[in-house]
C-alpha cells in the first residue's frame, strides 16, 4: 500500500485536570503504513503509575506488526500484537519484580484499525470511539463505541487479565473517512444515547480537514479546535483525534 493513498490529520492534547495536576498528557497515538495500513489511540490511564509508557508502547508495538501482517489473519493478527505489547510491559524495566499483576501499572485502553484495499477491521478495547463515514452526506457511518464497566468512570484496559473477553472487532467497507479518538471526545462527537454522530462537531472538522492541502496548517487547526476553552470546559480530560481519508 502507497502512503500517498491515505490522508492523516492527527493532534493530541492535554487535559485541564492533568495540567493542574503538573502530569504528562496519557494520550498516545501512531499510524504507519506497510502492506497494511495502521492507526491506532490508546489512552493511559490516569489511576494508573505509567499509563503514558503503556499507551505509547501498545501504538508502536501495534503498528510494527500489523503494517506487514498477512490481512486474511488480522484478527488472530491483531491479538498476538496485543500479547506482544502486554510481555514488553512484563518485562519493562520499570516492572522491577516482573510479575504479570504489575502491568496494570501501564492501563490504558485502545482503539484502532488496520486497512488493506478497501476493507478496514476497527478493534477496540475500553472507552475511546471510532467513526466510519460511508459517504459525504453524514448520515451513513459506522461506530464503535465506548465501552465502559459497572459505573460510567470505569472502563477496561489492555493489561487486563480478561482484555481478550473486552476486545471487539467491527468489519467496515466502502468509507472515506474514519475518526479515532480517545474518550475526552465521545461526548462531542456523539448524539445522545450515541445513536447519531454530533454533526457540529464532526462536520466541520471533517470538511476543513478534507481541503486543507498544507499539513502543518491541518494540524495546528485541528489541535486548536480539541484545545479550545469550549472543550476545556466541557471535557477536562486529555483528547486525541486521528482523521483518516482513504483514497
Amino acid at each position: 500500500m502507497k502512503p500517498s493513498d491515505i490522508k492523516v490529520i492527527a493532534a493530541s492534547v492535554i487535559g485541564p485536570q492533568h495540567l493542574h495536576k503538573g502530569l504528562p498528557c496519557q494520550d498516545y497515538y501512531k499510524h504507519s503504513c506497510g502492506k497494511n495500513f495502521v492507526a491506532v489511540v490508546s489512552d493511559g490511564a490516569g489511576s494508573a503509575k505509567y499509563g503514558k509508557i503503556g499507551a505509547r508502547i501498545a501504538c508502536e508495538t501495534l503498528c510494527d506488526i500489523l503494517k506487514n501482517s498477512n490481512f486474511s489473519m488480522i484478527r488472530e493478527e491483531i491479538v498476538r500484537a496485543i500479547d506482544v505489547s502486554r510481555r514488553k510491559l512484563l518485562f519493562h524495566r520499570l516492572n522491577k519484580h516482573k510479575k504479570e499483576k504489575n502491568i496494570n501499572h501501564f492501563a490504558a485502553t485502545l482503539i484502532g484499525i488496520v486497512y488493506n484495499c478497501g476493507k478496514g477491521i476497527i478493534f477496540h478495547i475500553g472507552d475511546g470511539a471510532a467513526i466510519a463515514l460511508h459517504d459525504e452526506g453524514y448520515e451513513n457511518f459506522s461506530a464503535s463505541l465506548p465501552e465502559n464497566g459497572n459505573f460510567s468512570c470505569e472502563t477496561f484496559f489492555y493489561t487486563q487479565d480478561s482484555w481478550k473477553e473486552n476486545l471487539r472487532f467491527k468489519t467496515i467497507e466502502n468509507f472515506q473517512k474514519i475518526f479515532l479518538m480517545s474518550d475526552g471526545l465521545t461526548n462531542f462527537s456523539f448524539g445522545k444515547d450515541f445513536k447519531d454522530i454530533e454533526k457540529g462537531f464532526i462536520v466541520p472538522i471533517d470538511r476543513f480537514l478534507t481541503a486543507e492541502k498544507v499539513h502543518t496548517k491541518a494540524v495546528k487547526a485541528l489541535t486548536n479546535t480539541l484545545n479550545n476553552p469550549q472543550a476545556k470546559r466541557l471535557n477536562t480530560d486529555d483528547k486525541t483525534l486521528v482523521w483518516i481519508k482513504v483514497k
